[in-house]
């Protein structure tokens, strides 16, 4: 049938007040914030912001950052769960069978705007996804772990649990901003699939986890490790226009070029750009940004067309931040499931009270 629309382009399911994208724009707003402002404001602040459609107070905003802190280790029978991973497991299929095994049965020591049990079970799991991820790490680097951390900032503490050692403020700055622009993104696929779960009144656990499946995919989240082991292929600048041709010549895409909402310069981008040549200091972390600066050109002398403007998106340039942050590729996405959470947990305090069956129809065309 011609009126079929397989990707849903343009088709309205539903309202949100969390955010607003303008692709036509090249525009991001959380809670009518643009994002360029946001990424002046601490992680936490913004988290608040999300969740409960305002800034916080300072005392919440204390509070807020003691939960997340007093939450993110993990138990006996948690540890034991995730030593009975697979070795070699992806860490984004880790996160998504371990989320709904968690224990948040603890009680959430302070007053939320929400404190219903979506919110709760949804904080504590945002707690201890950064603990997940640093000790899951560290199992694979055969290092003691957990690794505990005495600061009172959430990124620089998951930065010292992942590493072992203290990042400084400095890198938990530059982190902290990258992660504030992963928070949140509307309608994106993970956020859908959670709410099409969440319609079917499963908890929140459950949502967050299928979120995290689709997330997983290279054509989502999965595509700033895609985009940085492209450039760690290519090697370097001098390569990537001839490299880039032949890529597209066997009709393989380029991850990170473009994006199905912005039809301009995606807002993320345009701020992690500069970010990355802040942080890309060494001798192999500007041969790696030089390197996906000339794959960006190679990209848009080759597709870009008239009428279509053909950029980097969020995934792109996050990956040399990232690299430059000592973390691995493989686990680039599951830094990305470490902010959405956030945005997903929105959602889910959001469409809850209104929540209906999501059941589309399907055109038979079998015998």
């Amino acid at each position: 049938m011609s009126d079929i629309n397989i990707g849903l382009d343009g088709i309205v399911v539903g309202e949100t007040a969390i955010s607003d994208v303008q692709g036509d724009k090249g525009e991001l707003s959380y809670r009518g914030y643009p994002i360029e402002q946001l990424v002046h404001r601490s992680y936490t602040q913004v988290a608040w912001l999300l969740l409960f459609g305002e800034f916080p107070n300072d005392d919440q905003e204390r509070q807020l950052a003691q939960l997340l802190l007093r939450n993110n280790q993990l138990g006996e029978a948690e540890i034991e769960l995730l030593k009975a991973v697979p070795q070699g497991t992806h860490p984004m299929l880790m996160l998504q069978g371990l989320i709904p095994l968690l224990d948040t049965s603890t009680p959430v020591a302070m007053e939320l705007p929400d404190s219903g049990e979506d919110a709760c079970q949804g904080l504590l799991i945002a707690a201890r996804l950064p603990a997940l991820i640093a000790a899951y790490y560290r199992r694979e680097q055969g290092q003691l772990w957990p690794v505990t951390s005495s600061s009172t900032d959430p990124m620089r503490a998951f930065l010292q649990s992942f590493h072992g050692h203290d990042p400084g403020r400095d890198q938990a700055q530059v982190l902290s901003a990258a992660q504030i622009m992963q928070m949140e993104h509307s309608y994106n696929a993970s956020t859908f699939a959670g709410r099409v779960v969440l319609s079917t009144q499963a908890p929140a656990a459950a949502s967050i986890s299928a979120s995290l499946g689709a997330l997983f995919g290279k054509l989502h989240g999965g595509a700033d490790q895609a985009a940085l082991e492209t450039a760690m292929a290519i090697s370097t600048p001098e390569q990537a226009g001839r490299q880039v041709r032949e890529l597209l010549a066997k009709g393989e895409r380029i991850m990170g070029i473009g994006h199905r909402e912005y039809r301009t310069l995606d807002p993320r981008a345009k701020l992690l750009k500069p970010l990355a040549r802040l942080v890309c200091k060494d001798k192999d972390s500007k041969r790696l940004l030089d390197t996906l600066e000339a794959i960006e050109s190679a990209c848009i002398e080759e597709l870009e067309k008239p009428g279509r403007t053909l950029r980097a998106n969020v995934e792109f340039y996050k990956g040399a931040v990232f690299h430059a942050l000592g973390i691995p590729p493989r686990y680039f996405t599951a830094l990305f499931a470490m902010a959405r959470v956030y945005g997903y947990l929105a959602h889910v305090l959001e469409f809850r009270p209104q929540a209906r069956l999501i059941r589309p129809q399907a055109h038979y065309i079998g015998t």
